[in-house]
């Protein structure tokens, strides 16, 4: 390894984000040079990566993908280290020789290699925003103790983040709120009462962006927004009644921050993850990303929509469950969070229909009242009921 380069983990690099970490990183070899990588199940992808990038570590979330990927390595002359589990995932997160983690496991699954990092002072682009919202303050805490950089790579949040002011002291005094955009995914005009015949296909066939499956429903149900807010209270230690969120199908504005003289800032740009991944990399600086530039010559106009009409209400039922969760005790955010990837995996399996996903989400939050949570075992413990009640709230959908 290069000392003059920064050594950078890629949690989750077979995913988007993953992949596209991997082509930012690939166009500035003077810069950077990949440590470690990890990934649940794409063992023909992870062997491709690994003979491309060469990373000191390769981990795989099971052993018998591990084993596959061993073999594949071990025939193909690489010298990477192939390991498994998530313990392996956490150990590469934290290890005394990487620079910078890239957290983009999809889920509550990358908290805690996310907390490893944190701990060890890494600096952590924060990709995976269940692990902020399973997480919360206990997060924050920790990076504010393991003396980590966290610097969020969501486009909104990145968008957030370049339109604050330099200093977050100044945070405080100077914001009003801040507005998240949300591009009101593939349903945005559809009649809401056809929403109950939704096929994960449809959900999947997002209009700007191309993202996992997981966060491709996310974004049909608005989800993803509702998992935003929570973030962003957190990470910009605003109150929820200072986070605001509205349609703009055109994705060009990711977010926006107005301050205390009305004033209102904002950061434009394709819809292209390379950009937000770009400046996580080289922050304070700014690099080429490999996004296209926009092109003002040829946009014909930028649309705003209100989340508050009888039709947007209808259509994203679940957006509101952010400041109702924000505003219930220390441990909700998480149980939300896994009711959702219960539900949503439920749904793609076809065993939920989409309208269902909400009725699921809700039902958990009322079936749980949990105790603060003080520790990673704690969120975990928590993690696990809830996903337990989303599975009983799934089962009398079936009864």
């Amino acid at each position: 390894m290069n000392a003059a380069k920064s050594r950078v983990v890629v949690l989750g690099s077979t995913g988007s984000i993953g992949v596209n970490t991997l082509d930012v990183i690939t166009h500035h070899p003077q810069r950077f040079e990949v440590f470690a990588l990890t990934a649940a199940t794409s063992v023909k992808t992870m062997l491709a990566q690994c003979a491309l990038h060469k990373p000191v570590f390769a981990v795989m979330a099971s052993e018998p993908h591990g084993l596959q990927l061993q073999q594949a390595c071990s025939s193909a002359g690489l010298s990477t280290r192939v390991l498994w589990g998530s313990s392996a995932i956490a150990m590469v997160a934290g290890h005394e020789l990487a620079d910078t983690v890239m957290a983009a496991i999809v889920g509550a699954a990358g908290l805690a290699p996310c907390l490893a990092a944190a701990q060890s002072g890494k600096r952590l682009l924060l990709a995976n925003k269940e692990a902020l919202v399973v997480g919360g303050q206990l997060f924050m805490d920790t990076v504010a103790a393991g003396g980590a950089t966290l610097l969020p790579i969501d486009s909104e949040h990145s968008a957030v983040f370049q339109s604050l002011p330099q200093d977050p002291k100044d945070w405080g005094t100077r914001i009003d709120k801040i507005i998240l955009t949300a591009s009101g995914g593939p349903f945005r005009t559809r009649d809401p009462m056809t929403l109950r015949g939704v096929t994960p296909e449809e959900a999947c066939a997002h209009p700007n962006w191309v993202m996992g499956r997981k966060i491709s429903v996310d974004s049909a149900t608005m989800m993803n927004k509702a998992l935003e807010v929570i973030e962003a209270k957190f990470l910009f230690g605003v109150a929820p009644e200072q986070i605001q969120v509205v349609v703009h199908p055109q994705s060009v504005i990711h977010s926006m921050v107005q301050y205390v003289d009305h004033s209102v800032v904002a950061q434009l740009g394709t819809p292209d993850m390379r950009g937000p991944i770009a400046y996580g990399l080289s922050w304070p600086e700014r690099i080429s990303s490999g996004a296209a530039a926009l092109d003002f010559s040829t946009m014909t106009g930028l649309t705003f929509e209100s989340l508050a009409t009888d039709d947007h209400r209808k259509r994203f039922p679940g957006i509101d469950l952010a400041w109702v969760v924000l505003k219930a005790p220390p441990g909700t955010t998480a149980v939300l969070n896994a009711a959702n990837e219960v539900a949503v995996a439920a749904f793609l399996a076809r065993k939920i229909r989409y309208d269902q996903i909400h009725h699921v989400n809700t039902q958990t939050l009322n079936s749980i009242a949990p105790q603060p949570p003080g520790s990673l075992d704690d969120l975990l413990a928590l993690d696990l009921q809830s996903r337990q009640a989303a599975e009983v709230a799934i089962s009398h959908l079936h009864a």
